[in-house]
This record gives structure tokens, C-alpha cells and sequence, in this order.
């Protein structure tokens, strides 16, 4: 006779266990404190989305498009995909809810899964959670750039991840960059036998891709390649000058990376990547997308954004073990004794409740004395005891949990004699 199969996540996507909510509730808190004081205001998207969506503004020859996407065909016929990214969906909704009708700029968030098809590794899942800051305008004021990486480093430093670098380059516009395309393919055309077999053909297609190949070679064979900054136009060289002004002002440590590019191809001018410190992988990425929402059908609408991965926070919050302060308030253990307590207690619980007193019962125990050992295993400062006598006289014996003294109060003063003791 086989054994019983134990079925399993599938692979890349995991549970977050409830040892783990705490963690997951700060960044939350973190993302939306962060959020409201900068005046972003929340945007949820569908999980799922149309194909079209992705396809042009990513780049068909990038790998989210070409290898990772998870594609669903409806009973319809449809193809969607469940969404890789955040930024394609925001600017679908600002087009088709003619969000260009509010006053702008308009600064959005979200919080939410995302999908793509990898090799899950350290800190890279198939299904992982994201947190990003939009600015949507009519105009490409670099403020918002520096608006955009300042959220993001905040959100950071909110939960005392320190020693945090910004690396940060422009990758110009439509104007600038065909002639740096140019230098780039120049400097490769003799190097395709050393680059990898997806290298050799974004060379032909799209050569900005080679910038954000992960294969060893291909990333040693960069370090010497054309630089951006040598083939800005004057308005996007001015552009950057300016970002790199205004993360001086709010004294953001940057490094250039003159090799920067971000995999997408709906980027323009800023591309950024925010590190920490002991950590190869970056928790926080984003850039310009000026010409984005036009390609999608909409007018001609510049914006920013930036993402921050939440499973990496946690995973270097954990490695790091830092102390996020957080602190766990102890309940209030509710005991019983016999049938007709437990049925009390029910009622007993809900008149807590709405005094706004915590309160965990263990009515699926019937031994007082697994009942008290569990009381002490939570930490309890106070436990409330309701027996036979209590549940008929409407009563409960408040007991302090360190000392042994305890005390019977009628359940109509409880709330208040509770509250005098917490």
C-alpha cells in the first residue's frame, strides 16, 4: 500500500506563517505610514491582466515577457497573464479612469503579489509581494524622481535597515539613446562568441538588454562597455543633474552606475536600485517611464515609479536580526470550568470586546489544569475565571497570573476592573 501523498505549495510560492505576520504587519505599517505623510494615495489593480498590457511596454524581448509571465487562456478565448509587475497595471487604470482628469501630479501606491516564471533563489520568488510609489504628471520635473527613490528609502529605513545605497544612472530618451544603441552594439559586435546564447540575440534586437544579463561572462564583458552619460542629450544630462541634486538636498548617499539600464523597456532618463549593505540583491528598483502611458493609448503623460520587494525585507530582517520593537500585548486568558461556564464565557467574550479589552479563551480545553499552563505559556497578566457558581450569578474571578490573588466581580463592573489592573 503506497503512502499517502502530502501535497505542497507549488514551487516558487510559499505560505507566510503566522510567525512570520508580525514581520509582514511593520512592513505594511512601514509602506502605508510612509505613504500617507508623501500623500500617496492607495490603488489596488486585478491580479490578473490582458496580455497586450505587457507585451510592447516590458519588451517582447525582455525575460519577463519572453520566459516568465504565467499565461491563463479563458473559456473565452482571452489571454491574460497574472501581472509581473505593477507599474504597466497603474498606468492601464490612470488611462481607462481618466485619472488625467485629477489634479496633478498624482501620487499613487500599491501593495500586492506579483508572478513571474524563475528559478526561485535567495530572495526571488515565482509569487512574490511588492510595495511601490507612483508619480503620474503632465510634465518631467526631476523633482519626482528624487520623490519617488525618497519613499522608497524611507519605507527602508523605517524598519532600521541601515547602511543603504542608491545606485542610480539615466538611460536617457528616444532622442539620445539610439546613438548610445549604436556604441553599444559597436562594442559588442566583435565579443559574440564570449557573451551568452540570450546576449547574442538581444544584440540584434534590443542591445540594452546585454546591461542587465545576470550570466557571469556577460557581466564581466560590461564593465568595460560605452557608458550613458558620454551620449546624454543636453535635457536629459540637465534631468539627471538635477535628481542627483535633490537626493543631495535630502542628504540620500547615491553611486552612479554608469551600467545601470532595468530590464524593461518602458524606462527613460532615471533607472535606480536601492541595496543593503551584506546583500547582493536590491530591495527597491524603479525609474522614469515618460513615454508609458501614450504607448498604452493614453495622452502623453509622464510618471515615476519605484517598487520595493517585501519578501527581501523580510529575508534581511531575519538574516540581520533586527529588532523591529515588536511587541506583542499580552491577552487576557479566559478560563472556565464545567459546560454551563463555557456557554457563558461566549457572551462574556463579546461584552470584552466591546470595551476594547483583548481577551484569547480556551473553551476547546476542558482541563483547568492545561487551561492555566497555556494562560502561563501566553504570557497572561490577568486570567478571568468563570465556573459553575459564576455562570450562574453573572460573575467572574479576576486572578493576577504572577502573584495568585485573585478577586469575584460581578460581569456588569468587569471592563472596569479589568482596565484598573491593566
Amino acid at each position: 500500500m503506497s503512502k499517502k501523498q502530502i501535497l505542497h505549495n507549488p514551487k516558487g510560492m510559499h505560505d507566510i506563517l503566522p510567525s512570520d505576520q508580525p514581520i509582514w504587519e511593520k512592513i505594511h505599517r512601514a509602506v502605508k505610514e510612509v505613504a500617507d505623510f508623501y500623500n500617496y494615495l492607495k490603488i489596488d489593480t486585478p491580479i490578473l491582466e490582458n496580455i497586450q498590457l505587457f507585451e510592447r511596454p516590458l519588451g517582447e524581448t525582455s525575460d519577463v515577457v519572453a520566459k516568465q509571465m504565467f499565461v491563463v487562456k479563458t473559456k473565452g478565448g482571452d489571454q491574460l497573464v497574472l501581472r509581473p509587475e505593477g507599474t504597466a497595471s497603474i498606468a492601464r487604470a490612470y488611462i481607462q479612469h481618466g485619472l488625467s482628469h485629477v489634479a496633478q501630479p498624482l501620487k499613487l501606491r500599491y501593495t500586492g503579489p506579483m508572478f513571474r516564471y524563475e528559478q526561485p533563489q535567495a530572495g526571488r520568488f515565482r509569487q512574490f509581494y511588492q510595495s511601490g510609489f507612483e508619480i503620474v504628471s503632465n510634465d518631467n520635473d526631476p523633482i519626482y524622481d528624487a520623490q519617488v527613490i525618497s519613499a522608497c528609502y524611507r519605507t527602508i529605513e523605517e524598519l532600521k535597515i541601515k547602511n543603504l545605497r542608491v545606485e542610480i544612472n539615466s538611460i536617457g530618451c528616444k532622442n539620445c539613446r539610439p546613438a548610445y544603441k549604436k556604441k553599444l552594439s559597436d562594442y559588442y559586435k566583435n565579443k559574440d562568441k564570449k557573451i551568452c546564447k540570450d546576449c547574442r540575440y538581444r544584440l540584434s534586437s534590443n542591445p540594452l538588454r546585454l546591461l542587465d544579463c545576470k550570466d557571469p561572462n556577460c557581466k564581466e564583458l560590461k564593465a568595460d562597455a560605452p557608458i550613458f552619460l558620454d551620449s546624454l542629450c543636453i535635457p536629459c544630462s540637465r534631468h539627471f543633474k538635477s535628481v542627483l541634486e535633490y537626493l543631495e538636498e535630502i542628504k540620500i548617499p547615491y553611486l552612479l552606475n554608469h551600467h545601470l539600464a532595468r530590464g524593461f523597456d518602458y524606462y527613460t532618463k532615471t533607472v535606480f536600485e536601492i541595496f543593503a549593505e551584506g546583500f547582493d540583491f536590491a530591495i527597491a528598483a524603479g525609474g522614469r517611464y515618460d513615454y508609458l502611458i501614450e504607448m498604452l493609448g493614453g495622452r502623453l503623460s509622464p510618471g515615476v515609479g519605484g517598487a520595493i520587494g517585501l519578501d527581501r525585507l523580510v529575508e534581511i530582517i531575519k538574516i540581520a536580526n533586527i529588532n523591529l520593537g515588536i511587541k506583542l500585548k499580552p491577552k487576557i486568558a479566559l478560563i472556565h470550568i464545567g459546560e454551563l461556564a463555557k456557554k457563558k464565557s461566549l457572551s462574556l467574550i463579546e461584552m470584552l470586546r466591546g470595551e476594547g479589552i483583548d481577551v484569547f479563551d480556551l473553551l476547546g480545553k476542558e482541563s483547568l489544569t492545561g487551561q492555566f499552563r497555556l494562560a502561563n505559556k501566553m504570557e497572561s497578566k490577568l486570567a478571568l475565571i468563570v465556573g459553575q457558581k459564576e455562570a450562574v450569578e453573572e460573575s467572574a474571578i479576576i486572578r493576577d497570573m504572577k502573584t495568585g490573588a485573585q478577586e469575584t466581580v460581578m460581569s456588569n463592573k468587569l471592563a472596569k476592573a479589568i482596565k484598573k489592573r491593566i
